[in-house]
């Protein structure tokens, strides 16, 4: 099949996709697969998504199996470069303008598929050597993009048909891998709205404004860029699941909670072919229900992600705990699930590429303090909130953030009160337990702009 067709049909199958139409675009594109770069790219890319969604073996090793295949039909297509050759290159200048408009997107389909079978060895195995192998793909997919920066820069054929679609591409590669300049790259690959990897340009530069600053705590994203760039995805694909998700998102970092709860539940309705999409949105819907301290609600959310999602069977269930253990009436029955939940959260602790997940950890840690120190802990919920960087969320919607205010204060009035009597069981605890909700208390009256009292608290905290 020539290029033509092959980046035709995969636009048609990216259209498809992001109308929530998966089984159709994977469909159209696996008959394919042995005879266009871009049907295997596209084949093997659905699959990669079904994979990470599903945390299935099967899924992953269908998907691995895809990927291959398609480095497998890139290299048939990639400019042949023996080893003299490589030789010469190393000590001259490259004549990019020998590569013809086919070899150039095989050197770009061959990238990406690198990138995704990298992503998928880190979760194929937990070992190191996975670990390991995943590196040395990853490393060897930058080196190739870093190629294809200096074909879009460089080489002056005029013939090219879809120069858009390896610069959409190629911007997108190289946005992925940096930080600023990265940002600026991405942003241009948006900007080629008919470029057949600017939408999915647009899904990663959203991803960065919207989850990952806030989840790492990089300080806030742009989220007016992120508003603006994602517009258009939503008034072409106004049911597309992912997007919906997305305008949730940035809804909900906004503090509008209950206009983010809104587009959640629109991306749950929108699709139910690929369920596995809805686990994205019960994550932020548990988290939106926290921030309104619907702690039954949220907890729910997290039963539901227990149940269906593979991700981190350790963390929901924390998570679940924590949020019923918010609860303020409680009877036996309610105080022995709580402890059941506690008790299972080690047991689900896994590894990937031989590595703890550093929140499972935390979770088997505070589980065992809830058991040591009498079955129960200070305002887990909460501390959940400070973990996942929620405060910065809830800072932009001060009547919540009162809310969380009372409660710690209402904590701390009831730590005082029992400091010099017999109910703490877990003396040794008291410090870490005061400490703990001085803390929450100090992060509250920073969001309340209240710094001076701020300090106080973190400067108690460091002192105890």
């Amino acid at each position: 099949m020539d290029l033509d067709t092959g980046i035709y049909e995969a636009d048609l199958a990216l259209n498809m996709f992001f109308n929530n139409r998966f089984t159709e675009a994977r469909d159209r594109m696996q008959p394919w697969t042995d005879q266009s770069m871009y049907h295997a790219l596209g084949y093997g890319t659905i699959l990669y998504i079904q994979a990470v969604m599903t945390f299935d073996m099967a899924d992953i090793e269908n998907a691995i199996d895809a990927i291959k295949k398609s480095v497998i039909m890139c290299n048939r297509v990639r400019k042949k470069t023996s080893i003299i050759s490589s030789i010469t290159k190393m000590n001259s200048k490259v004549n990019y303008d020998e590569f013809t408009e086919d070899e150039i997107h095989a050197e770009l389909c061959y990238a990406e598929c690198l990138l995704i079978r990298a992503f998928l060895t880190f979760i194929q195995d937990e070992n190191l050597i996975s670990f390991v192998k995943g590196g040395l793909k990853i490393r060897e997919c930058y080196k190739i993009y870093k190629e294809c920066h200096k074909i879009l820069r460089n080489r002056k054929v005029k013939t090219d048909k879809h120069t858009i679609h390896f610069e959409s591409g190629v911007r997108m590669g190289i946005g992925a891998f940096n930080l600023k300049f990265g940002l600026a790259e991405l942003k241009s690959s948006c900007d080629l709205h008919v470029g057949l990897r600017g939408k999915i340009s647009t899904i990663i530069l959203v991803a960065y404004h919207s989850l990952v600053t806030y989840v790492l705590g990089l300080a806030d994203g742009d989220i007016d860029l992120a508003t603006e760039v994602l517009q258009p995805c939503l008034v072409n694909y106004p049911k597309g699941a992912l997007f919906l998700f997305f305008a949730g998102r940035l809804e909900e970092v906004k503090g509008h909670i209950d206009e983010a709860i809104n587009k959640f539940e629109d991306s749950i309705e929108s699709q139910s072919e690929w369920r596995q999409f809805h686990h994205l949105c019960y994550w932020e819907l548990m988290w939106c229900h926290c921030f309104k301290s619907d702690w039954l609600i949220a907890m729910k959310y997290a039963e539901r992600l227990c149940k269906e999602s593979r991700w981190s069977k350790a963390t929901y269930t924390y998570q679940k705990a924590s949020f019923l253990s918010m609860c303020p009436e409680q009877t036996d029955e309610t105080r022995k699930h709580i402890d059941y939940l506690f008790g299972e959260v080690p047991r689900l602790k896994q590894r990937i590429a031989g590595k703890s997940i550093p929140f499972e950890k935390f979770a088997v840690a505070k589980s065992q303090r809830y058991f040591n120190q009498g079955n129960y802990l200070i305002l887990p919920a909460l501390e959940l909130i400070y973990v996942w960087n929620g405060f910065s969320i809830l800072g932009k919607n001060r009547q919540l953030l009162e809310k969380m205010l009372v409660d710690v204060e209402e904590t701390l009035t009831e730590i005082a009160k029992k400091s010099g009597s017999d109910e703490l069981s877990d003396s040794k605890y008291y410090y870490d337990n005061y400490c703990l909700a001085l803390l929450l208390k100090g992060v509250c009256l920073r969001h309340r702009d209240q710094t001076f009292q701020a300090e106080q608290c973190f400067q108690e905290v460091v002192d105890r």
